[in-house]
């Protein structure tokens, strides 16, 4: 009978997580538009993120009226919301600068070094050592970034400006994901991603101006671009991930996301004529066998005393 309950309640939470994992599906799908949308756009990096942000925000500032079923947030609250907010959009600055200076595929993979930095920070900073599962996982999916940035190597010989630019992307997004992770728990999505956004934007506003960079948008597939960026990466994925994150941990989120590579990779091949190598396969399949193995990690939620 003990075995039974287990069974049940194991089974019990595993659908309660369902449609968050389906929300992260949707984010990942959203968000791996990104890289696509940036290329298509004739804006400096900086100022396409600035419009990525404040297009959301525009759209999500009246739910404010709508929103009530939440106390207010507290200062303390506030600060981390807008903490998180401000690494965004460092996150933002830096990875689209980069995917204008590298492959969209090398971009993406390098920014979503993620996993790295978010399992190392859980594990020194909140002494939540994460489980073994995820560090085999993790090392997985790194061998297969490791075998596309390998042969992207043997074209440049050196690792680029992009390169490393995508790298700091990948820690500053960490950082937001941490964020998110510890204060969804008090608020609400679309209380959380207002604010948030609103915080990122103004950031990026204020390092478009210290940087003198014009926030003129140009004619063209320039205007799409930045509103598929706005609507679909931004406001459609994150608000998929933001929803997951209240329900999932984010060391398994984060290590997830990896799967924009071998996705944005596909999508870059057809869309902007990147030719997918072998190494881009092999690496792709590697990517998606460590996330398997990492989601075999176990939750709290599914582990009580017999």
């Amino acid at each position: 009978m003990a075995t039974e309950a287990v069974i049940t309640k194991a089974a019990t939470a595993s659908s309660k997580r369902l449609p968050a994992y389906l929300a992260l599906l949707g984010g990942i799908v959203c968000i791996a538009w990104s890289a696509i949308f940036v290329r298509w756009t004739d804006i400096p990096g900086p100022a396409s993120a600035f419009y990525r942000m404040l297009i959301p925000a525009v759209v999500l500032l009246p739910t404010f009226f709508f929103d009530r079923r939440r106390p207010p947030l507290d200062a303390r609250t506030l600060g981390i919301i807008a903490f998180g907010g401000l690494f965004f959009a460092f996150d933002l600055a830096f990875y689209n600068t980069a995917i204008l200076q590298t492959s969209a595929a090398n971009a993406t993979l390098l920014g979503n070094n993620t996993p790295i930095f978010v399992g190392l920070l859980t594990w020194l900073v909140f002494r939540q050592r994460p489980a073994r599962a995820f560090w085999l996982g993790l090392l997985m999916a790194i061998a297969g970034a490791v075998v596309i940035l390998w042969a992207d190597l043997a074209h440049h010989t050196q690792i680029g400006l992009g390169d490393l630019l995508a790298l700091a992307a990948s820690a500053c997004f960490a950082v937001y994901l941490m964020v998110t992770e510890k204060i969804r728990n008090s608020t609400g999505t679309l209380a959380f991603l207002r604010l948030a956004m609103i915080s990122s934007t103004l950031a990026l506003l204020l390092i478009n101006l210290a940087m003198g960079i014009s926030l003129r948008i140009p004619d063209g597939r320039t205007i799409w671009a930045i509103l598929g960026l706005g609507l679909i990466s931004q406001l459609g994925g994150y608000l998929f991930l933001t929803y997951a994150l209240g329900h999932l941990p984010a060391t398994l989120t984060s290590i997830s996301l990896l799967t924009q590579g071998p996705l944005t990779a596909a999508m870059a091949a057809v869309l902007l004529g990147e030719p997918l190598s072998l190494a881009q396969v092999l690496g792709g399949l590697l990517v998606l066998a460590g996330v398997a193995l990492a989601h075999r990690q176990r939750h709290p939620e599914d582990e009580c005393n017999i």
